[in-house]
């Protein structure tokens, strides 16, 4: 329990989005948004234009960053970088894939959706031996 991960008790926690210009407006409407002293957002709009490398930077960046809890991200967008996504193995932040208007959501790619289908079958093989 020593090695437990901290959950902020502020209010400052985010929620940190990769997602289509679309999916970034309407979370944005919600108030979701923030871009703090050094003009650096919690968000990447992901368009044709935006590079692997440039989605690759950000799920880095807001990975790393203490201010979010959860990372939202077009599941489109993730498989762009899946690699990146299924290594990821730390509870805070969250990575949580969305659908979007345009991709419709397909729970054989969702990597958090794979890891409880996981574990919930390694339990029930447990609690069979038992």
């Amino acid at each position: 329990m020593a090695n437990k991960p901290q959950i902020r008790t502020n209010s400052s926690a985010l929620i940190a989005m990769i997602a289509d210009e679309d999916t970034i407006t309407g979370f944005l409407l919600a108030g979701v948004g923030n871009v703090d002293l050094r003009r650096k957002t919690n968000y990447l709009i992901v368009d044709s234009k935006t590079t692997v490398k440039q989605i690759e930077d950000a799920f880095k960046d807001f990975t790393a960053r203490e201010d979010i809890a959860i990372v939202l991200i077009s599941q489109y967008v993730a498989n762009m970088i899946r690699f990146l996504v299924d290594s990821y193995n730390k509870p805070i932040p969250a990575i949580l894939e969305i659908p979007s208007k345009d991709h419709p959501y397909d729970p054989a790619h969702d990597s958090v959706l794979s890891r409880v289908k996981y574990l919930f079958s390694s339990e029930s093989v447990a609690s069979d031996r038992r």
